[in-house]
C-alpha cells in the first residue's frame, strides 16, 4: 500500500483569505486534518481560522500542545502528534497539519515533524509557508520592516530581556514576537532604550479583536494576556540613509 503524504500548511496570521492558493487547494481536498490546540477544553485558533476551507467530510484530529515550558512534557505531545499522523499515513491516507502563521518560524511543526521523521524517515512531506505575523503587522500599520541595507532581527521575548536590549542597539528593525506576559517588562525596555515612540503594537492581526497601538504607553497595566498574539515592531533610529 503507498503511503500517504503529509501537507504541513502555514495558514498565516489570521485572516483566512490570508491563505496562500494552494493551501486552500490542499486542504480543501485533504481528508484528515491535524489542528493543534493550547488547552484540553479549548477552541483550535488554527481551525477557526482555516475552518471554511477545510472539506466538510475531512476528519479533524485535534492535538493538545499546552503553553509550557516543560521540555518533557512537550517532547511527549510531539511524539504522540507524530504517532498519530504516522498512523494516518500508513494507512495510505493523506493529511494536513495546520500551524499559525508560518511553517518554519517558531512553530509547533517544527518539532512535531522532527518527531515524525523519527518515527518515518521516508515519509513523504510538503510544506506550504504562510504569511508571517509580523508580516501582517506591518502591513496594517504602513512600519517597514527593511528599509535600504539596514538588517532585520526577529527576537522571541524571554524572561531574560537582554537580548532585546541587544538588538535594538545593533541598529536596523526589531521584531519582537512571544511577547505573552512579559509585555509590561518589553515596554521598560523600549522606553529605557529610547526606542517607545518609535514602535507599533499590534495584536490578534487579521482577526475581529485586531488592535494596533502606536502610543506604546497605553499599554501599560491591565490584563496579563494582553501581549497574547501580539507582535511589537521597533525601528532602531529615525531615518534611513538610502
Amino acid at each position: 500500500m503507498k503511503r500517504g503524504t503529509l501537507y504541513g500548511i502555514g495558514i498565516g496570521p489570521g485572516d483566512p483569505d490570508l491563505m496562500t492558493f494552494k493551501g486552500v487547494k490542499i486542504l480543501g481536498d485533504c481528508p484528515h486534518v491535524f489542528v493543534p490546540k493550547a488547552r484540553q477544553d479549548g477552541e483550535s485558533l488554527a481551525l477557526n481560522i482555516a475552518r471554511k476551507h477545510v472539506h466538510p467530510d475531512a476528519k479533524i484530529h485535534e492535538i493538545l500542545f499546552p503553553m509550557t515550558t516543560d521540555k518533557k512534557e512537550l517532547e511527549e505531545r510531539w511524539e504522540e502528534s507524530a504517532r498519530q499522523i504516522a498512523e494516518v499515513l500508513e494507512s495510505g491516507a493523506d493529511a494536513c497539519f495546520l500551524t499559525l502563521g508560518d511553517t518554519f518560524l517558531y512553530s509547533t511543526y517544527i518539532y512535531m515533524l522532527r518527531a515524525l521523521r523519527r518515527r518515518l524517515p521516508e515519509a513523504e512531506v510538503v510544506t506550504i509557508p504562510g504569511i508571517t505575523a509580523f508580516s501582517a503587522a506591518a502591513a496594517v500599520s504602513e512600519f517597514p520592516v527593511g528599509e535600504a541595507k539596514e538588517p532585520v532581527t526577529i527576537v522571541p521575548t524571554a524572561d531574560d530581556l537582554d537580548q532585546v536590549k541587544r538588538a535594538i542597539r545593533s541598529g536596523g528593525t526589531v521584531v519582537l514576537m512571544k511577547i505573552g506576559k512579559r509585555l509590561d517588562r518589553i515596554l521598560d525596555v523600549l522606553e529605557n532604550e529610547g526606542a517607545i515612540g518609535r514602535s507599533v503594537f499590534v495584536s490578534h492581526v487579521g482577526l475581529d479583536n485586531q488592535k494596533i497601538v502606536k502610543d506604546l504607553n497605553m499599554l501599560r497595566g491591565g490584563d496579563a494576556d494582553r501581549g497574547y498574539l501580539s507582535v511589537i515592531l521597533v525601528r532602531s533610529r529615525d531615518e534611513v540613509a538610502s
